[in-house]
């Protein structure tokens, strides 16, 4: 089928709940220039198509499940969910609006929401599911216990003085139910669909949305019975798929007073004319086969009056929620007219359809609107399909597009001022909009070559825009895919550190210090092991960022905090899989080492990746996150996620040679510009004042004591056979990869080399500390620290008081108690040393040292032994 000719115009806009309209309640409607509209809320509006407004608005009690128009009187006819039928008369509500428009002014809208009473209420049943008019009688449908009741009812004449609305007889239907489904089950979401269908020799009807069957069409299917009654027929699909019919004139044949039938009249017959296995949303009837008679005729209003002596549509076509489709056709053979029926299967949902006295149908999907034709007539070109008379109905169809999307309802009209075919839709947004169409019959205009090259070079440049804008599209899903890909991702890796505050985390950053030769010079190193244990992979993005944080130098004046931050980028690192990452610390990396180093490990994403380049300010990260979420970094432009924080101290960054050098080995050869820059060096110190006596200063040292039965409940020594002083200097070097020798070997002494080659010494020896305890002796752990430089021996210090600090704070925690001790000896001890600190802190308020020759040099000489008696004290950690 070729596309459907088409020009869509907005007309108007309507409310709609949240989520959008849903199909089968909402209708539109079209008689002469107005349009009558149900949105499925409670509200029915009347627009004017030729004015471009809105006349009036009715609201209803409940939910509007449907709507019909009576021409003469102008009557609506609304049935409300669970309440009944409403009538509402329209020339009184149009004198009402001229008498509130009485003003001479001319309105744009509708001058006010008009309620429909109770007392509009005519049919008050809250079973009625759908009903139709049909001439002088409303058809009604109800369901009752799982069985559906129709029910005939005879419209008032002008002079009857009776009861406004009698019922004139019933006839129930026992349509199937889906397996599982009782008697109790709750209503389906689909209506039943209720249609007239008469012979051509029927005089004087007039039916709501009815049509008008050619003889033989009208017999094959409702019996030769009805087609001599000329009977008019109902159709009733239901939402289980079953499509029956029922003859009016047994209906009405014997009415009772009071609206019950007589037992012994037999019921009217109804026959079920075929299944189709699923809801069905529509039926319509089409002419597929074009007379002479109709060259002028198109498409008209479903809902109008067909007149009398018109030839009949030749097409039945009933439509199924899910796709399903069947025509029923005469096919007049020599020997006999049969019908003939065919299925089709379109795309669904389907969730409304329409069609008039042409021979297409329109039906509406989520996503399109569609015509299909079912004019086969003389088209077929295979001699098969000819001799078996296949060309009365079109194998397949070929459904054309009509690219509006989401309608939810849909009815044909024809403007006769105009020419031309109209559909009208509603959309799921609640937009009203018409779209004329091309009748079947329209000769397409001969264009010139100038115009079929202009024509040609439009389309390509459209072609052309179209595809760069759907290539711009497609790059920019693609990309909003990829971060939508990676904020998944680094959630999951958030969600699994921040679930793991205690205990062993799933991404897990261990930070060691190590001796490694770079560029032939022995230098430190500092080890990241980042590994992943969880069950998530780092993508490109992560960053695992190491800040080196070093302590404030207390032999420098104003010193303050100094952090450096390496960056290493993490292409991808699945999981179980480890990566290692080396800083070079020291001289070969053009850095001061000032121990002890803190260590912090983190994980960072930044969310410019994600959010795009074109993201500069901060709002859209202010958006993404709260400000009080812990996974922003400090500067608010990534996240960040913390592993890990340690220490490196002098004890971990010490060397030990496997086997030293002793005092008669060779000295090494030495570079020649440094020996140069040596003895220049000595020939200028005596000229700047250097006395012997700074070249010939003691080396530094520091001692600690510490109780032995500490030392033996912490060390666990009593399970060994190590001894103590060697078990303690082992566990002072435990941290230190170069110190495994030790295990090994009982040792008490080490030496080692600092990382700027100062040497530095450690001894450990058990003492007796006899004047603290009146029981005896306490048997003690001296630690030992002695370098030339006296930087050294203070960084070896306190790497040492920072691991019995945490030690005796463990042994703290379990409540061992203290032996007795002697408090006038401790407060002798105490007054020492602070008499030893005031002399310090007078040489030190004297004037600066190298001013006054050689008495400087014996104020500092005096510093540095009041600072040694300082640092070895006579206590003992208990």
């Amino acid at each position: 089928m070729a596309q459907v000719g088409h020009r869509v115009d907005y007309l108007a806009g309507f409310c709609c709940p949240v989520g959008g309209l849903v199909a089968g309640k909402p209708r539109v409607l079209c008689h002469e220039n107005e349009i009558y509209l149900s949105n499925g809320t409670e509200f029915v509006y009347v627009y004017d198509q030729e004015g471009k407004v809105l006349k009036a608005v009715f609201r209803c009690p409940d939910q509007v499940w449907h709507v019909e128009l009576l021409p003469q009187p102008r009557q609506l006819y609304i049935l409300c969910a669970h309440s009944g039928i409403y009538c509402v008369s329209l020339e009184q509500q149009s004198r009402l609006m001229e008498q509130t428009d009485g003003d001479g002014q001319e309105s744009n809208g509708p001058s006010g929401v008009f309620p429909v009473e109770a007392d509009a209420c005519i049919f008050p049943d809250a079973s009625l599911s759908m009903f139709t008019l049909l001439s002088t009688f409303v058809i009604t449908l109800a369901q009752d216990e799982g069985k559906w009741w129709m029910r005939l009812h005879e419209l008032p004449r002008p002079e009857q003085d009776g009861p406004p609305y009698r019922q004139v007889s019933q006839v129930e239907f026992c349509p199937g139910s889906p397996p599982g489904d009782g008697g109790d089950a709750p209503p389906s979401c689909f209506l039943p669909v209720l249609c007239c269908a008469a012979a051509p020799g029927t005089q004087g009807l007039w039916c709501s949305g009815g049509f008008v069957l050619e003889e033989p069409l009208f017999s094959l299917l409702f019996g030769i019975d009805a087609a001599m009654l000329e009977s008019p027929m109902i159709l009733c699909g239901f939402p289980d798929g079953q499509l029956c019919s029922v003859p009016l004139k047994a209906l009405s044949s014997s009415p009772a007073a009071d609206g019950c039938r007589d037992v012994s009249t037999p019921a009217p017959p109804v026959k079920i004319l075929h299944h189709l296995e699923e809801p069905i949303v529509f039926i319509g009837a089409l002419r597929t086969e074009r007379r002479a008679a109709d060259d002028d005729d198109d498409d008209g209003d479903d809902g109008d009056e067909p007149p009398a002596g018109e030839p009949g549509c030749d097409c039945v076509v009933a439509v199924g929620h899910y796709g399903k489709m069947v025509a029923v056709k005469a096919d007049q053979r020599e020997e006999a007219t049969v019908p003939e029926l065919r299925e089709y299967y379109l795309r669904g949902p389907i969730l409304c359809a329409a069609c008039g006295s042409g021979s297409r149908m329109y039906y509406s999907t989520h996503s399109d609107i569609s015509a299909v034709d079912l004019d086969w007539a003389g088209d077929s070109s295979d001699p098969e399909d000819a001799e078996s008379g296949a060309g009365v109905l079109p194998p397949v169809l070929s459904p054309a597009s009509l690219s509006i999307c989401s309608v939810v309802a849909l009815s044909l009209s024809s403007r006769a001022s105009e020419g031309e075919s109209e559909l009208l839709a509603l959309s799921a947004k609640g937009r009203l909009v018409s779209c004329d169409l091309c009748s079947p019959e329209e000769p397409d205009v001969e264009l010139t070559p100038a115009e079929i090259g202009r024509r040609i070079k439009e389309l390509l440049s459209g072609i052309g825009d179209t595809s760069e804008r759907v290539s711009f599209l497609k790059k920019a899903v693609d990309q909003r895919n990829r971060a939508l890909a990676s904020l998944n991702q680094v959630m999951n890796v958030s969600a699994a550190l921040l679930s793991s505050h205690e205990g062993h985390k799933p991404i897990a950053c261990t930070v060691t210090a190590n001796w490694s030769c770079l560029l032939l010079q022995d230098t430190v190193t500092i080890s990241c092991l980042l590994e992943n244990c969880s069950e998530y992979s780092l993508e490109e993005g992560w960053t695992l960022c190491v800040q080196l944080l070093a302590s404030p130098c207390a032999l420098e004046e104003e010193s303050v905090d100094s952090a450096t931050t390496f960056t290493f980028p993490i292409d991808q690192l699945l999981p179980g899989n480890k990566r290692e990452l080396t800083l070079p610390l020291g001289p070969a990396a053009d850095t001061k080492l000032d121990l002890p180093l803190t260590i912090s490990c983190a994980l960072y994403y930044s969310l410019r990746d994600i959010l795009g380049s074109g993201s500069d300010s901060s709002e859209d990260l202010d958006d993404f996150l709260p400000d009080d979420s812990p996974l922003l970094s400090p500067d608010r432009e990534g996240i960040c996620l913390p592993l890990s924080q340690c220490t490196i101290d002098m004890l971990q960054c010490l060397r030990f040679g496997s086997s030293p050098p002793g005092p008669d080995a060779p000295p090494a050869p030495s570079d020649p510009v440094e020996t140069f820059l040596k003895v220049s060096r000595e020939q200028t110190e005596p000229e700047e004042g250097k006395t012997p006596a700074e070249e010939n200063l003691p080396p530094s040292a520091a001692s600690i004591r510490v109780s032995s039965e500490l030392l033996k409940n912490a060390l666990k020594t009593s399970e060994t056979d190590v001894p103590l002083c060697c078990a303690t200097l082992r566990w002072l070097l435990a941290e230190n990869p170069g110190a495994e020798a030790l295990s090994s070997t009982e040792v008490a002494s080490v030496c080692g080399t600092a990382p700027d080659g100062g040497h530095v010494q450690l001894l450990v020896r058990e003492v007796a500390m006899n004047d603290l305890s009146p029981a005896g002796p306490i048997q003690a752990v001296e630690i030992l620290m002695e370098s030339p430089s006296l930087a050294h021996m203070c960084r070896t210090h306190h790497a040492v008081i920072r691991r019995i600090q945490a030690l005796v704070l463990e042994q703290a925690a379990q409540g061992s108690a203290p032996p007795d001790l002697r408090m006038q000896y401790l407060r002798q001890i105490q007054a020492n040393h602070e008499m030893l600190l005031k002399e310090a802190q007078t040489l030190r308020d004297q004037p600066p040292l190298g001013e006054e020759g050689a008495e400087g040099s014996a104020t500092a000489e005096k510093l540095l032994n009041i600072y040694r008696q300082l640092r070895n004290p006579s206590l003992v950690l208990l």
